[in-house]
Parts: structure tokens; C-alpha cells; sequence
């Protein structure tokens, strides 16, 4: 009688599947909460010293009689900067051949230099090479007004925004729970940092601090890839020219590695050079779906830990040893008349193979409860389908459609009676 009504739990199409606890490796998903987040201090690079000059930097350089006038002191400059100390002397950038052009003298190459060595350059075409000064009678001095900048570019997608939305993963007229979320949006800045301390923490801590939960797992630093005139930028960009350019890199920085990886990437990968585009990917939707028994949603996979079935049936409200009875109504009514219904058992995963098929995993949820070998982790894209096996269909169609009441007189006594009734199951 059950079949000709069409049953759900008799008509199930997808009721013989693997059985959880019997799982290969190949289909169970990979475990999320064994990575470990990466250290901060791997994100950043250690200053090169001594400083060595080149291309942008400004030095101060004072030489009594022939920098400015001889009656005036020469200038003292401060800087904004905290990280540099205050100089002395007139300003000359270093330029782009490398060389700063003083009076009186050729240029003078002083990239590759210390600040002391550039000084001694500078002494010597003074005194020896054109000498015009004596050597010792007039004080030369050179020091650093400002050290050169790399500028770079930071484009976020998990900066949070400022409007909290209130949605229901469901349809909301079935649920009275509804989820808070917190969307993101994407923010860029352009980043002058000075070029012995331009690494991605520094980036990362200028733009609002490491990545949140709603990023992915990796830094990605996109290096060399300037608009050049003439070339095609669309090109540039795709991931097969990437590299085949020497002087073009897709840098992946992971966030979160197994327990005892080694470091993945150099110390040259974190520190920023100018024209570098640092860029922080909002996280993908990993979700898995529910149906059958349990409300119909979509529902978003957390990024750091693992969801297993049982798990996942409780985060849509579904049954859990509650006789069928849904844990999100209107009525708020949780008990059942009686002594209840059975519990839906038969929970049924659709789960994607990596050849575009497909397999039904059977999971029993009374054992998921005792054996965490039946209690899977949940995977993207997973869809899981609750239903009744045919027992427990059958002993919730008696309980709906048999019962007995029972009334009796219990005493009778003058002008006093007593009567007890009682109905079941």
C-alpha cells in the first residue's frame, strides 16, 4: 500500500549508495583544520644594511666655499618620517644613471655606495681628481636627506562593508531563522613605502592588517607587469604569458600550510619592489545544498575548519533525535503527542568525482552520532538529501494512523464519581 502511494522513503531514487564508513580516501574530502596559519613574521623582509645607494635616493651634501653661501648656515633637514634621522647639507638626487652631479666636478657614480663611500667618492674628485680643495683644510659632509621609495599598489576584496546584511539562506516564510552576514567590498591604495622596508607585512599592515576570514588562503604579488606602450596588456595579464616574461612574476604567497611545511616562498618574494601590485582575493564560495526532509538552502562551507553531516544537518534546522519534528517553526512546539515519531535516519550525499560523475554516499545518522567514521566531512558542492528508511516510514504511518482510547469509571461512591481515560500510542 505504501509503494502504491509513492513513499518517499520507498520511491527514494538515491537510497543505495556507498556506505559512509566504507568510503575510499579518493572521495572523502581534504581536511581543512589541519593547516596551520603561516607566522607573520614570514611576510616580512629583513632591511638590507648597510644601506646602499642608488636610483631616487636624495643625499645632503655640504662643502664650505663652494655649496652655498659661506655666511649662511647650511640647511638642516627634518623629516617627516620617523624612521629617518635628521641631515645636514644641500639636496642632490641620486639619478638615473646612478651618478649625482655636483659644481666644478664630473658626476659621480655612487650607486651600489654606502652613505660613508659615497662621501669618500665625492672627497676624492674634490681634492684629488680636480683638486680644487686641499685635502683636510674644508669639511665635506654627506648625508642621506631621504631614502628612495617604492611605490606600490594594493588591491584588497576583504575589506569589510559597512552594511550588515540580514538574510534568510532560505525561502523566509518556512524558517523564522535568519543569518546575519556581513558582506565584503574591494578597496585599493597606493602605498609609498621606503624601499629598505617594503615588504607585504608592511603593505598588508598600512591597508588594514592581515587578511580576514572572508579572504582566500594566499597573497598574490604581481610583479613587472607596467603598461609598456605598444604592447598588448590583455597578453600580459593571461596566465600563459606570465612566465614566459623573465622580468614578469606571479608571486602566490599561502596563508595557511600543513603542520612542519617548510616556507614555500623566499625572502625575495615578500620584499616589494616599485610597480609592484599586491593583491588580497576575496574568498570563493564554497557552499553544499540540503534537501529532502531538511529545508532547501544553499549553504556556504566555513573557510577554516571542517563541517561534518551531522553538523551540517543542524546548521539548516534539520531533525536530529527529534521524531521528524523541524526545529525552526512558527508554533514553537518541540514535543510530539505520544510517543512520538521514528527518527529520519537515511541521510543520502550526492558528491562530485573529478571526472565530472558522480556518487551517492549512504550515511546513517544514529551511527554518525557514535562513529566519526560515518560522520563525513562535507565537501564543496556536496548535496545532501534526508530521508526515512522504509522501517521508520512504515512505524511513523501506523503511529499517524493507528491509536487507542480507553475510558473507564474508575469508583462510583453516593454523589461522587471518578473517571480515567487514556489514549496511545
Amino acid at each position: 500500500m505504501l509503494l502504491f502511494t509513492g513513499c518517499a522513503s520507498i520511491t527514494n531514487p538515491v537510497a543505495n549508495g556507498v556506505p559512509a564508513h566504507l568510503l575510499p580516501d579518493e572521495l572523502l574530502a581534504e581536511p581543512r583544520e589541519e593547516l596551520r596559519q603561516i607566522p607573520p613574521s614570514w611576510l616580512r623582509a629583513q632591511p638590507e644594511l648597510p644601506y646602499r645607494l642608488d636610483t631616487g635616493d636624495i643625499l645632503g651634501v655640504y662643502i664650505e666655499g663652494y655649496l652655498g653661501n659661506p655666511n649662511q648656515l647650511p640647511p638642516i633637514n627634518f623629516p617627516d618620517a620617523g624612521d629617518v634621522p635628521p641631515s645636514f647639507g644641500y639636496p642632490f638626487p641620486v639619478r638615473e644613471d646612478g651618478t649625482v652631479t655636483l659644481t666644478e666636478v664630473n658626476s659621480i657614480n655612487v650607486r651600489g655606495m654606502t652613505v660613508k663611500e659615497a662621501e669618500a667618492a665625492i672627497t676624492k674628485a674634490y681634492t684629488e681628481d680636480k683638486q680644487l680643495i686641499q685635502k683636510g683644510k674644508v669639511p665635506i659632509i654627506v648625508t642621506l636627506v631621504l631614502p628612495r621609495r617604492a611605490r606600490i599598489l594594493v588591491v584588497r576584496e576583504d575589506s569589510p562593508n559597512t552594511r550588515i546584511n540580514i538574510e534568510d539562506p532560505g525561502f523566509r516564510l518556512v524558517t523564522s531563522a535568519s543569518l546575519i552576514r556581513n558582506r565584503t567590498q574591494g578597496t585599493g591604495n597606493e602605498l609609498e613605502l621606503p624601499s629598505n622596508h617594503a615588504d607585504v607585512l608592511r603593505a598588508l599592515v598600512r591597508t588594514g592588517g592581515l587578511p580576514g576570514p572572508s579572504a582566500a588562503n594566499e597573497i598574490i604579488v604581481y610583479r613587472g607587469y607596467e603598461s609598456i606602450p605598444g604592447k598588448d596588456d590583455q597578453l600580459a595579464w593571461s596566465h600563459e604569458r606570465t612566465t614566459t616574461k623573465p622580468k614578469r612574476q606571479t608571486i602566490r604567497i599561502p596563508l595557511r600550510l600543513p603542520p612542519n611545511a617548510s616556507k614555500p616562498f623566499s625572502e625575495d618574494d615578500v620584499k616589494l619592489q616599485s610597480g609592484d601590485i599586491v593583491f588580497v582575493p576575496a574568498s570563493e564560495s564554497d557552499v553544499y545544498y540540503t534537501g529532502g526532509l531538511m529545508p532547501a538552502r544553499q549553504v556556504p562551507l566555513p573557510r577554516d575548519y571542517d563541517l561534518r553531516v551531522v553538523e551540517a544537518v543542524l546548521a539548516v534546522g534539520g531533525p536530529i533525535l527529534s521524531g521528524g519534528q523541524l526545529t525552526n517553526n512558527f508554533n514553537g512546539i518541540n514535543q510530539i503527542n505520544g510517543l512520538g515519531r521514528p527518527n529520519p535516519s537515511l541521510l543520502t550525499v550526492l558528491r562530485k568525482t573529478p571526472r565530472g560523475g558522480q556518487v551517492n554516499i549512504r550515511v546513517d545518522l544514529n551511527r554518525a552520532l557514535r562513529d566519526p567514521r560515518e560522520n563525513i566531512v562535507v565537501k564543496e558542492g556536496d548535496v545532501l538529501l534526508l530521508q526515512e528508511t522504509p522501517s521508520e516510514a512504515v512505524s511513523r504511518y501506523f503511529a499517524q494512523q493507528l491509536g487507542f482510547n480507553v475510558f473507564t469509571n474508575v469508583f462510583t461512591r453516593g454523589s461522587a464519581a471518578a473517571t480515567a481515560s487514556a489514549s496511545g500510542p
